[in-house]
């Protein structure tokens, strides 16, 4: 039997994509920026903490918002849509065999469809949303969620390169393992990223790998250089 195989949390993978792909590069950046210019271990983890701190309440908050908004947005459209059912009830019946005669319905089995859909007005309003607006119901814990989801995505990513400076005290020899682990996890984030959304696995591996060492590169440099004069 023939199974048709669908992505059932493309929401909660955007945000863990959103979330670990920022906090697996900018702490690394950072760190890699740091190293360039001072050579204290103690230094470079106050500020990434200070940073995954910062960057992880930051981008929940802006997750949390993102989703109240998605919400808001979508009640507010409701409320109309039901507005305009009951005071333009013509105009939203020709308005549905618009979209009907789109997916190549005749225009009278279109309106003998309207006919009865506009008996259920609650029923007539869902369809409206769906197929006129394009607006599917988002969840009501959708901004909570994904502000949680964001944040921790952001701190396990920013933790990876800050790691080894926790446990090796010289901070270039600390860097050198800090850009091995990080852009092994790049790749492999990459990876499954890539496969999660249906794209090409090694090149999403790739490209996500070459974001972060050019991100952690240019900082690198442009500290040095600063500390140089």
């Amino acid at each position: 039997m023939h199974q048709e195989k669908h992505f059932d949390s493309p929401e909660f993978v955007k945000d863990i994509v959103i979330g670990m792909a920022d906090g697996l590069t900018v702490p690394f950046a950072l760190a890699a920026g740091l190293s360039g210019a001072v050579d204290s271990t103690t230094i470079i983890i106050t500020a990434g903490i200070a940073e995954i701190a910062a960057g992880s309440i930051a981008m929940g908050l802006g997750g949390y918002l993102a989703g109240r908004t998605e919400v808001d947005h979508y009640n507010s459209e409701l409320a109309r849509e039901y507005i305009e059912v009951e005071q333009f009830p013509e105009k939203e019946k020709a308005e549905v065999v618009e979209v009907l005669e789109e997916f190549g319905v005749s225009e009278t089995a279109s309106k003998g469809i309207v006919e009865e859909m506009s008996k259920d007005k609650e029923k007539w309003v869902k369809f409206m949303m769906r197929f006129e607006l394009g607006l599917e119901k988002p969840d009501a814990k959708r901004a909570r969620n994904s502000a949680l989801t964001i944040g921790i995505a952001y701190i396990v990513g920013g933790l990876v390169p800050l790691s080894p400076y926790l446990f090796i005290h010289d901070s270039r020899q600390a860097l050198l393992i800090s850009v091995g682990v990080t852009l092994i996890a790049l790749f492999v984030f990459g990876y499954l990223k890539a496969k999660a959304i249906g794209q090409p696995e090694w090149q999403g591996a790739l490209k996500t790998t070459l974001i972060g060492a050019l991100a952690a590169g240019a900082a690198f440099l442009l500290a040095s250089l600063i500390g140089a004069h």
